[in-house]
C-alpha cells in the first residue's frame, strides 16, 4: 500500500499525474517558444511534472535504479524552473533559465514515457524487448532532436523577451 492505495492503483494515479504534466508541457512549451506565456498551463505543467517525480519516489525500491536517478535529476531541474517562474517571475535571465529547465523537465517526462511505452505496449516491446534495439534508440533519438529544437526556440524567445 502507498498512500492508502494498492500498488496498481498508485501506479495508475502516478501515470495520470504524469500525463497531465506531459500534456500541459506540450501546450505550454511550444507557446513559450512562440513568445506566448500561458500562465495556468505553465503552472499545471510545472507542478504536475514535479508531482510525477515526487510520487515516483514513493514506489518500493530495494536499490538505486535509473528511475531514481531520473527522478532526482528531474526534481532538481524543476526546482530551478520553479525558482525562475515564481522567484524571479521570468525577469531578465530567468526567462532563459526557465526555457532550458522547462525543456529538460518535459524531455525527462517524455523520455520515461518512451521507455515505459516500449516496456508495456506489446507492439513496441516486440520491436525492442531489451530497450537497446535500434527502434528504441531511434524513438529516443528523435525525441531528443525534437526537444533540442523546441528548447532552442524557447531559449531564443526568452532572449527576445529579456531584451524587450
Amino acid at each position: 500500500m502507498i498512500l492508502g492505495l494498492t500498488i496498481p492503483q498508485f501506479t495508475t494515479l502516478h501515470v495520470l499525474i504524469s500525463f497531465v504534466g506531459i500534456i500541459a508541457g506540450l501546450i505550454a512549451l511550444p507557446a513559450f517558444a512562440r513568445g506566448r506565456i500561458l500562465p495556468r498551463t505553465n503552472v499545471i505543467f510545472l507542478w504536475f511534472t514535479l508531482l510525477t517525480s515526487l510520487t515516483g519516489f514513493l514506489f518500493p525500491f530495494v536499490a538505486f535504479t535509473p528511475a531514481l536517478g531520473v527522478g532526482i535529476f528531474s526534481t532538481l531541474i524543476l526546482a530551478v524552473a520553479l525558482w525562475a517562474w515564481y522567484g524571479r517571475k521570468l525577469a531578465g535571465g530567468a526567462a532563459s533559465v526557465y526555457a532550458v529547465t522547462a525543456t529538460i523537465g518535459l524531455w525527462l517526462n517524455l523520455f520515461v514515457l518512451v521507455v515505459q511505452s516500449f516496456l508495456k505496449v506489446p507492439a513496441l516491446n516486440a520491436l525492442a524487448p531489451n530497450g537497446n534495439e535500434p527502434p528504441f534508440a531511434a524513438a529516443q533519438g528523435a525525441l531528443l532532436v525534437v526537444m533540442i529544437g523546441l528548447g532552442y526556440l524557447a531559449f531564443k524567445a526568452s532572449r527576445k523577451r529579456a531584451t524587450a
